[in-house]
């Protein structure tokens, strides 16, 4: 695997991360104190679906 397009991958992720900070700082806000109030069993159910979505896209866009 070529390192470089491991960080392209990362520095992706970071400005996507960034777009909601940016455009709409209050309601990014308002956003994590709602994510913060969840459960934690949730959170982490949350967390394996979006990691199984990645994953299966990612091996979709490699076929």
């Amino acid at each position: 695997m070529d390192f470089s397009l491991l960080i392209k991958a990362l520095c992706l992720v970071l400005i996507i991360e960034g777009l909601p900070l940016f455009l709409a700082p209050q309601r990014a806000r308002q956003a994590a104190l709602q994510v913060a109030r969840l459960d934690g069993r949730l959170l982490r159910i949350m967390g394996l679906v979006l990691m199984l979505l990645g994953a299966g896209l990612l091996l979709l866009m490699r076929s």
